[in-house]
């Protein structure tokens, strides 16, 4: 069996930021390089009034890390993955501010990869951080 050609470089990372259920969240990634991935949610009214609930929180950790582990120049167009895990910690509240996600790689396993989330505000304040696992069949 042929091995499948590397799909462009980075392609499906930053797709992954922007469409299906990101589109929702409303979030773009802004970097896209090597086991590294930063991605912002603008807020907007539909993810909390006011305060940004802790499930778009949560969400956009399963985005940017999701993106992270996609975001490898050798992963084929056959390859496919799904979150198994993740733990989240929230440090404060996020009211009303754009938020930005940076995930990344903290290991690539057989199957299963682990990756650390920071979510912060504009002003650099953290909201909150994850540990991610995911199964990543090449």
């Amino acid at each position: 069996m042929a091995e499948q050609a590397p799909t462009a470089p980075f392609a499906r990372a930053t797709a992954i930021a922007s469409d299906g259920f990101a589109r929702t969240l409303g979030t773009r990634a802004t970097s896209v390089e090597t086991d590294r991935v930063v991605v912002e949610m603008p807020y907007a009214e539909h993810l909390g009034v006011e305060r940004i609930h802790g499930g778009a929180i949560s969400a956009l950790v399963d985005v940017a890390a999701t993106a992270a582990f996609w975001a490898h120049p050798q992963l084929t167009v056959t390859a496919r993955g799904a979150t198994v895990d993740f733990t989240i910690h929230f440090l404060r509240l996020a009211v009303q501010v754009d938020l930005l996600a940076e995930a990344v790689v903290r290991r690539r396993g057989g199957t299963l990869c682990t990756g650390d989330v920071s979510v912060r505000d504009r002003d650099g304040a953290e909201v909150a951080v994850a540990r991610v696992t995911y199964k990543l069949s090449r």
